[in-house]
């Protein structure tokens, strides 16, 4: 950690309970839509999952007077302040410097900060534009976070409450730098005294009414008014947030997370941050099994998602986009005479294109994806939205055959998802 003028850490008393934590998200692109917010999804995760709980959360243009006017009223009222974005060179980059005029301190420049940036554009062997180096400019008295990944440093700050982090805004910067500069000052300068331990249990295949109807009851009969009960419904899952504080709150988790499992254990498939995806690849590499897929109106999504899951390469061995049906015959072994009696959207060739894509390549499972995504092609035997999909084994081929109607990236991501729960089940 660099540390200007011997900043010594302040280590606050409350318990984390009082600790209050807010986050500033800065940019108009936020507000206009034109680019996704995910800082306070993954920075409120990274702050519960360490026994904090995110109280405020607020973004906010890139205008000096709305940039001071919420990080004063944050610093006001929270232990902890975290504000992502503005700390770029261009001129609408102005966080740093309004931060510095609202705290009533001098920028100066941060001699290891200006090496860095300067060594930055010399390994990639570019020209450096002498703005970058403003970047090196940092508010008197503040803690400065190294970025590893970019120029713009994060900068922590002391405030009468605790403390404020200012962090770049690109996710690529501003993840590594929380994970490696500012969870350890955390734990330093405001540890959480009696932290909230939260368990989440993954489901799918039932929906949130009836995962409530099954384990509410038995939670608060059980577990009493220590427990805190949260449900998420999202494509496809529904996730059952577990949450208790104090002394005894691993066991009463544990004791929770039984019941839940004892009411829905059949459609849970994981824990906390397990995705479909990790949970299979996890198993089949466990198990030495391989997978095929052979894709069409997903378009290898689902090979995306697979493929995303580290340790893949151990049991995916190929994906197939077959769009067209001269691709399905010459790649699968789809009939001619089954394209042309039934159709490319039909249970008898997403048959063939899991049973061709298996024993093409003698793999334990073959994934196959055919549907209409829309908005146009649909018919009234076959309206929009129509899905097969077939899993072949070596005990034999089933086949899905839902109905989603949504647009076309949600058909990809909803379609994917239900072929990875119908492997799933037979891995299950």
């Amino acid at each position: 950690m660099e540390m200007l003028h011997g900043v010594a850490p302040v280590l606050c008393t409350c318990d984390s309970r009082g600790v209050r934590v807010e986050l500033i998200n800065t940019g108009s692109e936020l507000l206009v839509g034109r680019v996704l917010n995910t800082h306070q999804q993954w920075l409120g995760q990274q702050l519960s999952d360490a026994g904090y709980e995110p109280s405020y959360q607020q973004t906010i243009p890139d205008t000096g007077d709305t940039i001071q006017s919420a990080v004063r009223e944050a610093i006001d009222r929270s232990e902890l302040v975290i504000v992502t974005g503005g700390l770029g060179p261009t001129s609408d980059d102005i966080t740093r410097q309004r931060i510095a005029e609202l705290l009533g301190v001098p920028l100066e420049e941060h001699a290891q900060t200006r090496e860095r940036i300067i060594a930055h554009f010399q390994k990639r062997q570019r020209p450096m534009p002498e703005v970058v180096l403003v970047q090196a400019q940092v508010p008197q008295g503040a803690t400065v976070l190294p970025n590893d990944h970019g120029t713009a440093p994060g900068l922590a700050l002391q405030t009468g409450r605790g403390w404020l982090i200012l962090l770049p805004g690109p996710p690529r910067e501003l993840r590594p730098m929380y994970t490696s500069y500012v969870a350890p000052l955390l734990t330093e300068v405001l540890p959480p005294e009696n932290p909230v331990l939260i368990r989440t249990v993954k489901t799918m295949g039932i929906g949130e009414s009836s995962v409530e109807e099954r384990i509410a009851p038995l939670l608060q009969a059980q577990c009493g008014e220590g427990l805190e009960i949260g449900y998420c419904a999202r494509m496809g899952e529904v996730d059952v947030r577990l949450s208790a504080h104090g002394s005894a709150a691993a066991t009463l988790l544990q004791q929770a997370e039984c019941i839940v499992r004892d009411q829905v254990g059949e459609y849970v498939f994981g824990v906390d941050q397990d995705r479909l995806e990790d949970v299979i690849v996890r198993e089949l590499n466990r198990r030495g099994q391989t997978l095929v897929l052979a894709e069409s109106c997903t378009g290898g999504f689902l090979a995306h998602r697979i493929t995303n899951v580290p340790g893949a390469s151990g049991m995916f061995l190929v994906g197939h986009c077959t769009y067209s049906n001269a691709a399905k015959q010459d790649t699968l072994g789809v009939s001619e005479d089954s394209l042309a009696a039934h159709g490319a959207v039909s249970e008898v060739v997403a048959r063939e294109m899991a049973e061709g894509a298996r024993a093409a390549h003698a793999a334990d499972y073959a994934l196959a994806t055919t549907g209409i995504a829309g908005p146009t092609g649909g018919t009234e035997d076959k309206p929009v939205g129509t899905v097969f999909i077939a899993l072949a084994t070596a005990k034999g081929t089933r086949v899905l055959n839902p109905c989603n109607r949504c647009d076309r990236e949600t058909f990809k991501f909803v379609t994917t998802q239900q072929a990875l729960g119908l492997l799933w089940k037979a891995l299950a």
